[in-house]
C-alpha cells in the first residue's frame, strides 16, 4: 500500500519554494546569530546594541526552522504547527523586545525588520502549509 502525501500535488511547488526559504532562512540565522553569541569579538561589534534574549531565542529558532523547511519539503502536516509555533514564539519575542525597548534598553533598529520579517515569513508559509494540505 503506497502511503499518500499529506500536501496536495497541486501546493508541491510552492511548498517545495517555502520549504527552500525555510532551509536558508534557517541556515543563515544559525550562522550569523552563532557568530554574535560565539564568534570573535568583531562579530559583536558589528552587531552593536543587540539584546541578548531577541539573538538567543533567534539562534535556537534558526535550528527550527532547518527541521520546519524539511517537515514543509516532505509535505508532513506537523510542520504547520511548527510554522505556526515560530511564528507565535517569533510575536511574543516581539512583544518582550518591545517591552525593553520602551524601557530605553539600547537597540538596532535592524533588529525591528529582522523580527517583523522572521514574523511574516512564518505566518505566510503556516498559510501556505495550511491551505495546502491534502483534504481527507
Amino acid at each position: 500500500m503506497t502511503r499518500q502525501p499529506e500536501f496536495s500535488a497541486t501546493s508541491s511547488l510552492t511548498q517545495k519554494t517555502i520549504a527552500v526559504i525555510a532551509l536558508v532562512f534557517g541556515t543563515l540565522t544559525l550562522f550569523s546569530g552563532g557568530n554574535v553569541l560565539f564568534g570573535p569579538d568583531a562579530a559583536q561589534a558589528w552587531a552593536g546594541d543587540y539584546v541578548g534574549f531577541v539573538v538567543w531565542f533567534n539562534f535556537g529558532a534558526g535550528a527550527i526552522y532547518v527541521l520546519a523547511a524539511i517537515g514543509l519539503w516532505l509535505g508532513k502536516s506537523w510542520a504547520i504547527g511548527l510554522s505556526a509555533l515560530i511564528a507565535v514564539g517569533t510575536a511574543a519575542v516581539a512583544l518582550g523586545f518591545a517591552f525593553v525597548v520602551l524601557r530605553g534598553t539600547l537597540f538596532e533598529m535592524r533588529t525591528v525588520g529582522a523580527l517583523a520579517l522572521r514574523f511574516g515569513f512564518w505566518t505566510i508559509a503556516t498559510g501556505i502549509a495550511y491551505h495546502g494540505r491534502r483534504r481527507g
